[in-house]
């Protein structure tokens, strides 16, 4: 108990000492933010911090880092899962029942039998708060037919995410050689599991139970209990991989994602997502940009003079408490344009910056098509003008 209230107490200190000792740095692509004292400091091998709406890297420590995922393998599992439900593939009620294959799992486990059937709804509870292997392998083959075929769906999931560290090997996280993710993409992975509600309904259960009250659950990731806000997610341990844990938590409208690799112990892995939470809801604040740009700008050979212009959808992002005075705004559209112009086609960029460095960029496009002149529309538009149009 000492132990444990140190370590937290240490971590708070931390957070706020780095906040005023290492002044933040913001990569020139527009996405990390690191305080490189933290990078020695966290118990973990690998390590990233994301804003959960907007993907945003707000910290990172060889995020890239191939590593075993362990049992955060299910994020994608659940993913793949939740998809199907809401794509009407597949519902709570559906009754799935268990091959010889999946209960042979073993670890984590909530001791399915060949041939027990168990609706959708249970098996996923079992994967979020239990980490069942068996129930995982027993909805993966449900919904593709057998575990290969879904280990197949899961890495075609994974290349439209663009989780370029990742190669599953099975549905579970079951060390296997080459089974391998990294931090940057399992945060990828559960910032799209959380872009289904509904998933939350699992993920920040602490106890409960299935078999009508037979089999316990109890949740292996203790931060849905004791850390405030949070939401999930998911923990993995084995023997290649160590302890490892992807934590998301919501205050104040600011949603966050915390990933730790490679940590000797639990309480370690708790302990570097935590402090990455911390770091994350003490440092940064929601910020949504604002842009004003001309009505119109000049069309050159057109049957139109102006070209009206409209700006693409402004994301919402974080930045370090106090900084927004700072931001600043780029327009970077030209005077004129020669026709045709596209209605859609993009004519310039709106970028912000915050201390020389990229934090988003849209596009700016037309609002509408503007021929170019020819006879034809020339002799139509002198025409409408002697009509008096």
């Amino acid at each position: 108990m000492l132990r444990q209230w140190m370590i937290r107490l240490i971590s708070c200190l931390f957070c706020a000492v780095i906040a005023v000792l290492f002044p933040l740095r913001v990569s020139a692509d527009g996405l990390t933010v690191e305080t490189q004292a933290a990078a020695s400091w966290l118990p973990a091998k690998s390590a990233v911090l994301m804003d959960a709406d907007s993907g945003q890297v707000l910290y990172e420590m060889e995020m890239h880092e191939q590593m075993p995922p362990a049992s955060i393998t299910k994020i994608m599992t659940m993913l793949l899962v939740m998809e199907a439900i809401d794509a009407g593939k597949l519902s709570y009620e559906d009754m799935v029942s268990c091959s010889e294959h999946a209960a042979g799992m073993g670890g984590s486990q909530i001791w399915l039998e060949p041939g027990e059937q168990m609706c959708v709804e249970d098996l996923l509870k079992a994967v979020a708060v239990n980490s069942a292997n068996d129930a995982a392998v027993a909805l993966g083959e449900h919904l593709a037919g057998s575990e290969e075929a879904f280990v197949e769906q899961m890495n075609r999931r994974a290349a439209e995410l663009g989780m370029e560290d990742t190669v599953f090997r099975n549905a579970s996280g079951l060390d296997e050689e080459g089974h391998l993710s990294s931090a940057y993409d399992i945060a990828v992975m559960s910032r799209e599991l959380l872009k289904h509600p509904d998933i939350l309904r699992f993920t920040t259960i602490w106890t409960d139970s299935i078999r009508n009250g037979e089999t316990a659950l109890s949740n292996t990731n203790r931060l849905v209990r004791f850390y405030e806000g949070c939401t999930g997610l998911k923990t993995g341990t084995t023997d290649g991989a160590g302890s490892c844990l992807s934590a998301s938590a919501e205050r104040d409208g600011v949603r966050l994602i915390a990933v730790s690799m490679g940590s000797s112990t639990s309480d370690e892995r708790f302990e570097s997502c935590r402090s990455l939470l911390d770091y994350g809801f003490s440092g940064f604040e929601r910020y949504t940009p604002s842009v004003e740009l001309p009505q119109a700008i000049s069309v050159k050979g057109g049957t139109q003079g102006s070209l009206p212009l409209t700006v693409g959808e402004i994301p919402s992002i974080l930045i370090p408490k106090g900084k927004a005075e700072e931001v600043s705004c780029t327009i970077s559209i030209p005077e004129e344009v020669p026709a045709p112009v596209e209605a859609g086609e993009e004519i310039g960029r709106v970028n912000w910056a915050l201390d020389g460095s990229l934090l988003a960029e849209v596009p700016v496009t037309a609002a509408c098509g503007v021929p170019e002149m020819n006879f034809r529309s020339a002799f139509g538009l002198i025409w409408k003008m002697l009509l008096g149009g």
